[in-house]
Parts: structure tokens; C-alpha cells; sequence
């Protein structure tokens, strides 16, 4: 009997893998003189790895022993976190050697991080899905604190990995809970166990499930498992922090949905009330919270808060056209929220790199085509139509409606209309303040993917079919 397992499924995976050691071998034997050259190899090898993706095969293949599935869901997630991963080590080289912290291991750090999502969204198991977890984890850990002459850098770092460890504690023990009565780890047996009991849930099950859920809400940074994310965002060096909104996030919403689609679909009826209670208080809050801020990276880090909201709503659903919401949704956050980093990775003037939306003012005169490209963001997030973010909350909103959650989706209506304040707030004091000094030349790359991004927000209206559609097909791959 040959117990070899299939590797095909993992190939992208295990080149990335390879990739990261042949990474950090380079950086390490050539110094940080070659921080450059592993920033574009490192982008080079994700974008391999995403064609890899695209081209293995992904018809709900399972391999390792059912640790491994490749479907169509990872598919579409693996190339949004690949996406968010090579945009920003496109934008860091410059940031770097400009912050004079060009040390080649960032972009290993940030392979490694991408790697462990992969591994999360494709995991059939709770114990290959802790591993991708903490491989992910750790590497962030180390991100968040990458200034280490900074003590806003540092204590960002101790606060993420307190917090991340205490979170990864409460998974473990929901999982433990969820073997103990079911005794299986793997998410095709917990799904067969809890449907083969006439008698209901054991409520140890429902107990793990709660803890899991909770563990999952400080990832994905939902109400009240919220409270890492501003000083993390605003200590954590810029370009980090742009890492931190996208493709961490979108791996975190993506592993929350298969876990409670999959080992826990029989439990519906208990997770969705957990879903919808967060989805109400991040919506309300980060609507709310924001409002005072005055310091942009704070600002987008509650912004954050409210658009994890927006995507837990489609996850409340429990229905195929809620995943798929959730999916298209994640697809554009990734392009508004990466834009409007790479507009604040030029707000740098002689001191450095500023973070007061004050400092803003008058940017509409100054550098006109960024303004532009900032405001397309900020009423994309808002969800002005017929810019992209529209389409985002407009398809979570119809499976809300369609799961009859209207309360919550009058709620979510009325926390974006409360979140449009400050979003146009910005976009006043660009238009209409007094110019503030001129911001530096911006760098050529973030200019860059300012602009791609932007385009794609502000066309998407004209071509929302083909993404809709991989949308579609990757969210029934979870409704077998």
C-alpha cells in the first residue's frame, strides 16, 4: 500500500517554501546591500506560485491525509493574499531605503507570512490549520516590530504578540473541546459526527465552536477582539502596516468561512447568531470610533473594523450567495485598501514619513493626481456608487436580506452612512483646506500601484461579471 501522499495539490505551497529558504540563504550571505534584489525575487516568486495556483489542480483535490483540500475556494484566495503580498513588496524597497532599514530579511518575513495563509485557507484539519496559523503569526510578529530603534515599532510588536498568542491559546481550546466530543480534528469527520447525532450537539461542541470563533474574531479583528488592531496599525512601520490591512485580513475572513461552512455547517443556526452579533458591533464601532481620529493610519485601522463588518454580515448569511458576497467584497477591499497605502507611503516630507490627516490639506493643488486617486479610494469605502466598494456592500447586503437578516442590514446601511462622514472629511481637506507643505516626489512604485488600483476601483462597474462569477464558483466549492 503506498501511503506516500499526493504532493500535486501542495505544489504552490512547496515552491513557495523553497522559495522562502533559497530567499533568506541570499540575504543572508549578501547583507542588506541586496535588500533590493530579494524584494523583486520574492515578488517574482509569488507571482510564479500564483500561477502555480491557478494551474494545479483544485477540484476539491485532498491530500495529507484530509489535512490538505485545493478547491476552488482557495483558489480565489490564494491569489487575493498572493495579490496583497507582491504589491507591497513591490511598494517596500523604496520605503526601506528611505527609512534607512533596508535589511533583506522583510521580504523572507513577508514570503513566510504569505505561505502560512496559504496554508491556513487550504487546511481540511484543525491541526494543519493552527500550523499555516502560526507560521503566518510569528512572521508578523517579527513585521510589527521590524524598527527596532522605535519604540512605537516595538511595542506594536509586544501588543500583536501578546494578544496573538492569547488568541491562539483560545483556538487551541475550542479545538481540544471539538476532539474531545468528537474525537476528530478533521473537518469532514466533525461535520459527519455532528450530523450522525439524532439527539443534537453535545454543547461541549457548541462550547468549542464558540471559543474557535472567538480566536478566529481577534484575527480577522472583529468587535470586541478588536482592540490590537489601531496601535498596531499606527506603531508598525507603513509599509507593514499595508501588509497587515490585506492579505492577513483576507486570510483570516477566508479561514473563518471554511470553519464554520465546513466542520460546523450543522451548527448554523448557533454561529450565525455569534457572526451577526459581531458583524453589528464592528459596523457600529468602527463607524463610530473613526470619527475622532486624526491620525490616518488609526483612521484606516477603524475603517478596517467596519469593513470586517460588512463581510461577517455575508458570512452570517450561512448561504452560497453570502460566501460569494464575502468573496467579491474581500476582491475590491484588497484594491481600495492597498491604493490608499500606497498614497499614505507618500506623505513624506524632510522629517519623514507624516500621519496627520491635517497633513493632507490642500493635496488636491500640490500633487492633483494623487488627491484623485485618494478620493477614488475613500468614496469607494464609503460605498459611493458606481465605484467598486458599492458593488462590495451591495452583494452582502442582498444575501443579508435574502437570509431575512434585516435588522442587520438596516444597521449595516445606516454605519455606512455614519462612516461616509469621515471618509469625505478627508476628502475636504484635500479639496478645500489651505495647502500644507509639498509632500516629497512620491516613489515611482507606490505611484504605481496608486494608479492601478485606482483604475480598478473606479472601472469595475463596467466589468464586475468575470469576478462575480469566480466569486460564484469559489463559494459553491464550500456547499458540496
Amino acid at each position: 500500500m503506498n501511503t506516500f501522499p499526493d504532493l500535486a495539490p501542495a505544489v504552490p505551497e512547496i515552491f513557495l517554501a523553497v522559495s522562502a529558504m533559497g530567499l533568506l540563504l541570499l540575504s543572508v550571505s549578501g547583507g542588506d546591500r541586496r535588500m533590493p534584489l530579494v524584494c523583486w525575487l520574492a515578488v517574482l516568486a509569488l507571482t510564479v506560485t500564483g500561477v502555480l495556483v491557478v494551474t494545479s489542480p483544485s477540484d476539491n483535490a485532498i491530500t495529507f491525509s484530509g489535512m490538505f483540500v485545493a478547491d476552488g475556494f482557495s483558489v480565489f484566495i490564494d491569489v487575493l493574499i498572493l495579490i496583497g503580498g507582491a504589491l507591497t513588496l513591490v511598494m517596500s524597497p523604496q520605503y526601506l531605503k528611505r527609512e534607512n532599514a533596508p535589511r533583506g530579511e522583510f521580504p523572507v518575513l513577508i514570503v513566510l507570512a504569505t505561505l502560512g495563509m496559504l496554508m491556513m485557507v487550504a487546511a481540511g484539519d484543525f491541526l494543519s490549520l493552527y500550523v499555516g496559523l502560526e507560521l503566518q503569526s510569528l512572521a508578523l510578529y517579527v513585521l510589527a516590530a521590524f524598527r527596532r530603534d522605535s519604540i512605537r515599532s516595538t511595542e506594536a510588536g509586544l501588543k500583536y504578540f501578546v494578544l496573538g498568542a492569547l488568541a491562539s491559546g483560545i483556538l487551541l481550546y475550542g479545538s481540544t473541546l471539538v476532539y474531545g466530543f468528537t474525537g476528530s480534528t478533521n473537518f469532514t469527520a466533525i461535520a459527519n459526527s455532528i450530523a450522525a447525532n439524532e439527539a443534537g450537539p453535545p454543547l461541549g461542541v457548541i462550547f468549542g465552536m464558540a471559543f474557535i470563533a472567538a480566536g478566529l474574531a481577534f484575527k480577522v479583528a472583529a468587535v470586541p477582539f478588536h482592540m490590537w488592531t489601531p496601535d498596531v496599525y499606527e506603531g508598525s512601520p507603513t509599509a507593514v502596516t499595508a501588509f497587515f490591512s490585506v492579505a492577513p485580513k483576507i486570510a483570516a475572513v477566508a479561514l473563518l468561512t471554511r470553519v464554520m461552512m465546513a466542520p460546523f455547517a450543522g451548527l448554523a443556526g448557533d454561529w450565525s447568531q455569534i457572526m451577526m452579533v459581531l458583524a453589528v458591533a464592528s459596523m457600529v464601532l468602527g463607524a463610530f470610533a473613526a470619527i475622532g481620529q486624526r491620525n490616518i493610519k488609526r483612521l484606516m485601522a477603524y475603517s478596517s473594523i467596519a469593513n470586517v463588518g460588512y463581510v461577517l454580515m455575508g458570512i452570517a448569511a450561512g448561504t452560497v450567495s453570502g460566501v460569494r458576497g464575502v468573496l467579491v467584497y474581500l476582491a475590491i477591499y484588497l484594491a481600495m485598501s492597498i491604493g490608499a497605502w500606497a498614497v499614505i507611503l507618500t506623505m513624506r516630507r524632510g522629517a519623514g514619513l507624516v500621519k496627520d490627516i491635517g497633513d493632507l490639506s490642500g493635496l488636491a493643488r500640490r500633487q492633483p493626481l494623487m488627491a484623485a486617486a485618494m478620493a477614488i479610494f475613500l468614496f469607494s469605502l464609503a460605498g459611493i456608487p458606481p465605484l467598486a466598494g458599492f458593488f462590495g456592500k451591495f452583494y452582502v447586503f442582498l444575501a443579508a436580506i435574502d437570509a431575512g437578516m434585516y435588522t442587520v442590514a438596516i444597521i449595516g446601511v445606516l454605519a455606512t452612512v455614519v462612516g461616509t462622514y469621515y471618509y469625505l472629511r478627508v476628502v475636504k481637506i484635500m479639496y478645500f483646506d489651505e495647502p500644507a507643505a509639498a509632500f516629497e516626489t512620491p516613489p515611482r512604485a507606490a505611484s504605481a500601484v496608486a494608479f492601478v488600483t485606482a483604475l480598478f476601483t473606479l472601472l469595475f462597474f463596467a466589468f464586475p461579471a468575470p469576478i462575480v462569477a469566480m466569486a460564484q464558483t469559489a463559494a459553491m466549492a464550500l456547499f458540496p
